[in-house]
């Protein structure tokens, strides 16, 4: 393949990688979250790995994964294990417990603690279910009782619940939410209910929750699916808000995490103990937490309490949601990346803020500027690696690595950092992740001459890709922009 025909297919596979930003902004009466999903949206690869390839020989095509009908193994699915025990002090969780139950997205403090005071129910309607989606729904049920503490089950689709999941057609929420991929409302039970323009109290008007709606699109890939369930039930039943500086939560809008980890759990079930009651003040809440949190987390008592981080600025945050708040981001959103980025220089944030402020403008800057994309994203990696917790955040970055040694020769390499990154994906109960770099490994290994290996890695990457990428057409268009990559047959004869 001409090298210039090599960059424009290796470009186009980091472009296609690059899923528009969804979410809106909390407004009185819903809660959306502006967000950038690197999860859902496999992740990105560093325009480095696009770099022309010294000399012009063909690109082998033979390894027969971009055949006109593509065979799928069985689906894979994540396990849905019990997440471990939040790995830091009940202090700093008491910290976050309260900043994350008082406020909203947009910064206006609630005046209250709200939740269910009664046992919850939850229905779910709309588009039929598919097995897998009524599968996760229960596995996520089953967990928040015994990891939470939480009375709730499910009920018949047509009976009244507390909670209702409406499933939608994608192209319907687009329509009428457009940066929304999936949202909790309090005080609806349907999508009829959430159009309808009658006015209804908002979350700083409530004093307990009663009805809510979840509203999820009902054709996307299972993986999505399964994690707006995770992050809009735990919105619904508990706390509405999201902070940047979590590293370990899905209540955080850089969505790394994407299903319900161990600090989550110990929160939910801090938030329905018997001690607290829906009314109550942020002052007279922190005054029960420390007892409540000895109770439900004992490890925590004894656990390191880490460095009290510097709150997120306003500014900031306003950057961070201009930046990702467009389908077809242009130079305003560059611009208010880079602005993320100085902001966060400035305030000598040296964590996963400005890791994801590097990140998004990595993204953003891809086709305009290589080599400021590649230093973003590498420094983005060694943030990332300096701290346990944010392991699954460098194996975001990380698989861009692997394609660029895919890209350049380095079928070796791209194998390696495959290896190292998959537990970390698999744990993370990734699909759409582990699917790539279970993908990249498997061309590797075909540059390697090793085609029997490959058929092994490649069977195990689609069944994971069934998953996490859902339509076969989404998964023959990564298996061929992966294919894109791999170096000159001259390359690999080299070997």
């Amino acid at each position: 393949m001409p090298p210039d025909r090599h960059v424009r297919r290796c470009k186009d596979f980091a472009k296609s990688l690059v899923k528009a930003p969804t979410g809106a902004l909390t407004g009185a009466g819903s809660s959306r979250r502006a967000r950038l999903r690197p999860v859902r949206a496999a992740v990105l690869l560093l325009v480095a790995a696009c770099a022309p390839l010294p000399g012009d020989g063909p690109v082998s095509r033979r390894s027969g994964v971009l055949s006109d009908t593509l065979t799928l193994p069985a689906m894979k699915t994540p396990a849905g294990r019990a997440a471990p025990a939040p790995g830091r002090s009940n202090g700093s969780i008491a910290a976050d417990f309260l900043d994350l139950s008082f406020a909203l997205e947009n910064g206006r403090q609630l005046p209250v603690l709200t939740r269910f005071e009664t046992p919850v129910t939850i229905r779910l309607t709309g588009m039929t279910p598919g097995a897998v989606t009524e599968r996760d729904l229960d596995s996520l049920l089953a967990r928040l009782r015994a990891e939470a503490g939480i009375d709730i089950r499910r009920t018949s689709p047509g009976a009244p619940a507390s909670i209702t999941v409406e499933l939608v057609p994608q192209r319907v929420m687009r329509r009428a939410v457009p940066r929304a991929a999936c949202f909790v409302a309090p005080n609806v039970d349907s999508w009829r209910a959430y159009l309808a323009p009658a006015p209804r109290p908002g979350w700083a008007a409530m004093t307990s929750r009663e009805k809510l709606a979840i509203f999820i699109p009902g054709d996307a890939a299972p993986q999505e699916i399964r994690d707006c369930l995770h992050e809009e039930i735990a919105q619904a039943l508990g706390p509405v808000n999201d902070l940047y500086r979590l590293t370990d939560s899905v209540f955080n809008d850089d969505n790394f995490h994407t299903v319900l980890t161990g600090f989550d759990m110990v929160v939910l079930r801090a938030y329905y103990d018997p001690s607290l009651r829906s009314g109550m003040s942020r002052d007279a809440v922190a005054a029960r937490l420390p007892a409540i949190l000895a109770r439900v987390n004992p490890a925590g008592r004894s656990a390191p309490t880490p460095p009290r981080r510097a709150p997120t600025t306003r500014q900031w945050i306003d950057q961070i949601e201009t930046a990702l708040g467009s389908h077809r981001p242009g130079p305003r959103q560059l611009a208010a990346a880079a602005r993320a980025v100085e902001i966060a220089r400035k305030q000598g944030w040296q964590d996963n803020r400005l890791g994801f402020s590097l990140y998004a403008f990595g993204r953003l800057v891809l086709s305009r500027d290589s080599r400021a994309a590649i230093a973003a994203f590498a420094e983005a990696e060694r943030i990332f690696r300096a701290r346990p917790d944010t392991r699954l955040h460098a194996a975001h970055v990380a698989v861009q690595a692997a394609a660029f040694a895919l890209s350049s020769g380095q079928a070796q390499s791209a194998i390696s950092i495959a290896d190292a990154n998959s537990p970390v994906a698999l744990a993370a109960e990734n699909a759409s992740l582990l699917s790539t770099l279970l993908m990249i490994k498997a061309q590797a290994l075909d540059s390697l001459g090793r085609r029997a290996d490959a058929r092994i890695v490649r069977l195990d990457a689609l069944g994971w890709a069934r998953y996490g990428l859902g339509q076969e057409t989404a998964i023959r268009k990564r298996l061929g922009e992966i294919a894109a990559l791999a170096p000159p047959d001259r390359r690999r004869a080299e070997r």
